[in-house]
């Protein structure tokens, strides 16, 4: 019984050590430099609410839905409509494969979230930025980033 609960252990451990996660200020220095600030009418709070939110910061974040699909990196990407992760059909919107998103640079991330966001809804596409960021003060996301 101890050797199952040290093997289930060891292997939480491991899938823990893979998470990729980035501190805020750096994602918001990331995202200032891809000019995100103002994008599509939301600053960079807005953006940093909804890394936080969906992935907790977390870059390498993969999560399985309910009907079959997966979320993937720090914006929870979804594999049914916005990118290819060769598990089921898929729109790719994006035109990306889903292991892209999970890349430390952020570069598919950033590409995929603002073709999500250039659609109708905007940032209410994803529904966890609706329920804890939208219509609410956000400036406090900033705080101590310094982006010069």
């Amino acid at each position: 019984m101890a050797r199952v609960l040290l093997i289930s252990l060891a292997s939480y451990l491991l899938v823990v050590n893979r998470a990729f996660i980035i501190r805020r200020c750096d994602l918001a220095k990331v995202l200032h430099e891809d000019q995100l600030d103002g994008f599509e009418g939301y600053s960079l709070s807005d953006w940093l609410c909804l890394a936080f939110v969906e992935s907790n910061f977390n870059i390498s974040k993969v999560n399985e839905n309910a009907d079959g699909s997966f979320d993937y990196g720090i914006f929870q990407i979804n594999s049914h409509y916005w990118c290819n992760d060769y598990r089921s059909h898929s729109e790719n919107y994006c035109h990306v494969d889903c292991q892209d998103v999970l890349n430390p640079n952020l570069l598919s991330s950033i590409n995929c979230a603002k073709m999500i966001m250039s659609g109708s809804g905007g940032m209410k596409n994803w529904v966890r930025w609706r329920l804890h960021c939208a219509g609410r003060p956000l400036s406090y996301w900033m705080t101590g980033c310094h982006l010069g």
